[in-house]
């Protein structure tokens, strides 16, 4: 596969897993705005929101749901910022989804400045990585 987002998504790559189903893989952002940053690929290709199925859509969704209640059972943030970038702003070239918890006094505008990245150590990634499928395991039970 040539696409990152296919091989990152289809787990050819090494990415830390939160979460999976058989449309999509959701995993922990490399260099995320806060801990507990995670991204939601489809495991097929599509590039923008538009191209979506109705099953893998919904499954986005769901995952969503589900992800924003183990964020804001571990780490209680202000909020959660849920975003997708397309078209020439969409760095994978494929579509993908953002859950980001933020706290007050981050401007959404902060998302997106290079001074403000945390580029994640891999124990941490680890780290990071158990809490959040030992919560959404809770929340599934």
């Amino acid at each position: 596969m040539e696409c990152l987002g296919c091989n990152l998504a289809n787990k050819h790559l090494p990415v830390h897993v939160v979460f999976e189903d058989e449309h999509v893989c959701c995993f922990l952002d490399h260099e995320p705005f806060n801990e507990g940053h995670i991204m939601i690929l489809p495991k097929k290709h599509v590039y923008d929101v538009e191209e979506l199925d109705e099953t893998t859509a919904n499954s986005i969704m769901k995952a969503s749901i589900l992800l924003s209640k183990a964020i804001k059972k571990l780490y209680h943030p202000d909020g959660i910022t849920i975003c997708q970038n397309g078209g020439v702003f969409n760095e994978l070239t494929h579509y993908h989804m953002h859950v980001v918890p933020r706290y007050n006094g981050q401007s959404f505008a902060d998302f997106y400045s290079e001074d403000d990245v945390i580029i994640e150590v891999e124990t941490k990634l680890m780290e990071t990585k158990m809490k959040i499928i030992e919560a959404v395991g809770e929340i599934l039970c």
